[in-house]
C-alpha cells in the first residue's frame, strides 16, 4: 500500500545525494526544459528542421511563460501550501500512486491503440482526441456512480455549503469502474457522431487499450487500498497498514478494531483484477487481427469481462448485496451486460462478414471501398 509515491518540495532544496542540495524550482525547471527539448525534436522530425521562430511564436511564448511561473511562482506556492494547505500538501506536492498508474495506463493504452489505428489507415490524432472524450466523461461517470451508490457515506456530517467541494474531491478516492465505463461510452458515441466514424469499427481498435487502462488502474487501486478482498490464508495474502483506506473502511464497517495494528490477511483482489485486465487486453489484441466484421472484438470483451468481474466479486469484501439479494451492484450489471451481449453477438452473426472502413463516407465524398 503506497498511496503517495513521493512528494515534490517547492520551497525547499532537493537532496540529490552525491550532487548535494539543489533548489526545488531548479529541478522543476530542468524537467520543463527537457520536456521542451523532446517536444521540439519530435516536432522538427515530423515537419523538417528548417524553421523560423517568428513563424511559430505561440509555442515558444507559452513555454517561456510556464518557465517564468516555475521560477517565480513555485517557491511562493510551496510556502503558501506549507502554511495554509491541507496535510497532504504541506510537505510538498504529493505524487499519488493511483494518479501515476492512471497516467501510465492512459499513455500506454493510447500508444497501442494508435498503432492499430495506423494499420487501419486512420490518423493517429483521432485516437488522441478520442482519449479526451473518453477520460473526461469517464471520470465524471465514475464519480457520479460512486456518489449515488455511497451518498450517505460521502455526505455524512458534511454541511450543505461544502457539498460541491466534497462531491469533486477525489484526493480521498471515490470512483467506480462501471460508472467510468458508462460515462466513457456516452463520450465515445458522441465523438463518433461528431467525427462521422463507425462506432463498432473504432471500438475494435480501442477495446484492447481500454483493458490495458483497467490493468494499470487496478494497480493504482492496490496502491491506494480500495477495492480490497475478503479474508484469505493463501501465501500471497496481503495486510494493509493502519493509515490505509482499507483499514479505515474495515473499521467503519466494524470488521476490525480501531486499535488493530493492521488489517487481517486479505485477497489482493486489485492485483487479480489487474491481471484479468491485461489478459483480456492480450486476447482482444490477438483477436483484432482475426476479426471478420466490425464489432467482434467488442463482443469478445463483453463476453469475457462480465464473467470474470462477476466471479471476482465473490472474493471482494468492500460491497454488500443489493435488491434483497447477495449479489453486488457490479454483479447485477455484469449479468445485464452478459445478456445484452448475447443479443449483440446474434446481431453481429447476421451481418455480412466484411470489415467496413471506420470513417463514414460523407455526402461530398465517394463511397469508400470495403475490406474483405
Amino acid at each position: 500500500m503506497w498511496p503517495v509515491l513521493f512528494r515534490i518540495p517547492l520551497d525547499r532544496p532537493w537532496n540529490l545525494g552525491p550532487l548535494g542540495e539543489v533548489p526545488g524550482f531548479c529541478c522543476l525547471l530542468s524537467l520543463w526544459v527537457l520536456m521542451g527539448v523532446v517536444a521540439f525534436v519530435l516536432h522538427r522530425r515530423e515537419n523538417g528542421w528548417k524553421m523560423n521562430i517568428s513563424d511559430e511564436p505561440m509555442p515558444f511564448i507559452l513555454w517561456f511563460c510556464v518557465a517564468v511561473v516555475i521560477v517565480i511562482g513555485a517557491p511562493r506556492l510551496g510556502m503558501y501550501l506549507r502554511e495554509n494547505g491541507s496535510p497532504n500538501f504541506r510537505d510538498g506536492l504529493p505524487v499519488f500512486g493511483y494518479g501515476v498508474m492512471l497516467f501510465t495506463g492512459l499513455s500506454t493504452a493510447v500508444t497501442l491503440a494508435s498503432k492499430r489505428a495506423l494499420r487501419e489507415g486512420l490518423d493517429v490524432d483521432i485516437i488522441w482526441d478520442l482519449a479526451i472524450w473518453l477520460v473526461v466523461p469517464g471520470i465524471i461517470g465514475a464519480r457520479l456512480y460512486y456518489l449515488i451508490q455511497y451518498h450517505d457515506r460521502v455526505f455524512s456530517n458534511v454541511p450543505s455549503s461544502e457539498w460541491l467541494m466534497t462531491a469533486v474531491n477525489l484526493s480521498q478516492g471515490g470512483i467506480v469502474l462501471y460508472g467510468g465505463l458508462i460515462g466513457g461510452a456516452i463520450g465515445y458515441f458522441a465523438f463518433c457522431y461528431f467525427r462521422h466514424l463507425r462506432p463498432l469499427g473504432l471500438a475494435d481498435i480501442v477495446v484492447p487499450s481500454v483493458f490495458i487502462g483497467i490493468g494499470f488502474g487496478r494497480i493504482g487501486c492496490f496502491l491506494y487500498g480500495c477495492c480490497y478482498g475478503a479474508a484469505c490464508s493463501l501465501p500471497w495474502a496481503v495486510r494493509f497498514p493502519r493509515d490505509s483506506a482499507t483499514f479505515a473502511s474495515m473499521v467503519e464497517k466494524g470488521l476490525i478494531d480501531i486499535n488493530a495494528p493492521c488489517t487481517p490477511s486479505l485477497h489482493p483482489t486489485q492485483i487479480y483484477s489487474s491481471i484479468d485486465g491485461f489478459i483480456i487486453a492480450a486476447i482482444t489484441s490477438w483477436y483484432f487481427w482475426h476479426r471478420r466484421r466490425n464489432g467482434e472484438v467488442l463482443a469478445v470483451a463483453l463476453m469475457i469481462y462480465p464473467v470474470t468481474r462477476f466471479c471476482m466479486e465473490f472474493l471482494r469484501a468492500d460491497e454488500v448485496g443489493q435488491l434483497n439479494t447477495t449479489l453486488t451492484t457490479a454483479q447485477l450489471i455484469s449479468i445485464a451486460l452478459f445478456v445484452v451481449n448475447i443479443g449483440f453477438m446474434i446481431y453481429l452473426s447476421r451481418r455480412p462478414a466484411i470489415l467496413e472502413p471506420v470513417i463514414l463516407p460523407t455526402a461530398n465524398s465517394k463511397p469508400l471501398a470495403t475490406a474483405g
